[in-house]
């Protein structure tokens, strides 16, 4: 399939720039994209996006190009995974036509069948993420990971109130919405309450790393992941003036590792790059966060599908008089649970113990409330 619709976007990445007088080794992903940079062959498409004029936070230019440069002098472990870099989007005249450049280009990726990491921009691009879902008349899960619930309908700026013009978007297309990392202190207390209410689930960052195995579920079920830098510690991301508290950079990239493992998740999401980057550290943890999503998706090529059970450890189960079935994949060790409808939905290990112990797992009365 040709993509030519998509260069009339964005500008094509210049490698010897990026480069600039080193060259890139062999093995380094830099090398491997000047040789080889293939949309049509590629199972991840990068897209950059360097439009931040929504946030009241994010005065300088998105730093792209820097992220660029460390993540290219990574080693390619993932021989499994082709990736192609297509450029950054052209940064419209006004916020509106930048939203619209994102949304034409993913949705031409996402009809071709691509997973695609959208890398920089504000937050709020998150919204142009959501149109190209919306174009296609798909209905979704999104999670969103950040300190932060962008749901206030007085904010000065989009990166403030995006997700609010997202959950009540008409028609919509969201079939359930997740964020996981916010903190307390950021947020009013009547604003989780409201969005309990609607069923959808809110995780603060304490409880996030308190029990990491518990939100990766959550993450494999998604069809989009948005993830705001804001959500991570000054300590572990230094352009990050919102808070000293957070996820730290370990924990940033295993998120990401969740979210390449995910076989339904088509889009990720990386906002709140930066130009201001003395040391490059920032820059750095972002490239790491990029290399272990790509260490998800070789990952999740090796995972048997649940149709094949030679590949899982199948676990019977008579809970609340309900006869349901775990399954373990003998592979990364995730766990799904068999739903009335016979579905399987992703689970946890805490999950199949409250079942085996006769309680029916909260994660499977929260589903069944949905349905």
């Amino acid at each position: 399939m040709e993509f030519t619709s998509v260069y009339d976007y964005v500008e094509p990445v210049d490698f010897a720039t990026i480069a600039g007088d080193e060259a890139y080794l062999k093995g380094q992903i830099g090398q491997l994209l000047q040789q080889k940079n293939n949309v049509a062959e590629a199972d991840l498409v990068i897209v950059g996006c360097n439009e931040h004029r929504g946030d009241v936070l994010q005065k300088k230019n998105s730093g792209t190009a820097a992220v660029r440069q460390k993540f290219y002098q990574l080693y390619h472990w993932h021989s499994d995974v082709q990736i192609a870099d297509i450029g950054d989007v052209h940064t419209g005249k006004g916020l509106n036509d930048s939203y619209a450049a994102l949304e034409l280009v993913l949705t031409e990726l996402l009809t071709a069948g691509k997973k695609v990491l959208v890398l920089g921009g504000s937050h709020d691009n998150t919204l142009a993420i959501y149109n190209a879902f919306a174009a296609r008349k798909q209905l979704i899960e999104a999670t969103v990971i950040d300190a932060l619930i962008d749901i206030d309908p007085e904010g000065l700026k989009p990166a403030q109130r995006f997700l609010l013009d997202m959950l009540i978007a008409d028609p919509n297309y969201i079939r359930q919405f997740n964020l996981l990392g916010f903190q307390s202190y950021f947020t009013f207390p009547g604003l989780l309450e409201a969005i309990d209410k609607l069923r959808f689930d809110c995780v603060r960052v304490g409880r996030v790393q308190e029990k990491m195995e518990e939100v990766e579920p959550i993450i494999r079920s998604s069809d989009f992941l948005s993830f705001d830098l804001k959500a991570m510690a000054n300590a572990y991301l230094p352009v990050n003036l919102l808070s000293p508290n957070g996820f730290t950079g370990q924990d940033a990239c295993k998120l990401m590792q969740f979210a390449g493992l995910s076989s339904t998740l088509q889009v990720a999401g990386i906002f709140g790059l930066a130009n201001d980057d003395p040391n490059g550290m920032s820059s750095m943890q972002v490239s790491q966060m990029i290399w272990y999503f790509i260490d998800g998706i070789q990952k999740s090529k090796h995972e048997a599908s649940l149709e094949n059970r030679e590949g899982f450890t199948e676990y019977h189960t008579l809970c609340a008089e309900v006869d349901t079935v775990f399954l373990q994949s003998r592979h990364t060790g995730r766990w799904w649970m068999q739903m009335p409808d016979k579905s399987f939905a992703a689970c946890s290990f805490s999950d199949y113990l409250a079942a085996s112990h006769n309680d029916l797992p909260e994660r499977w009365l929260r589903l069944q409330e949905r349905n």
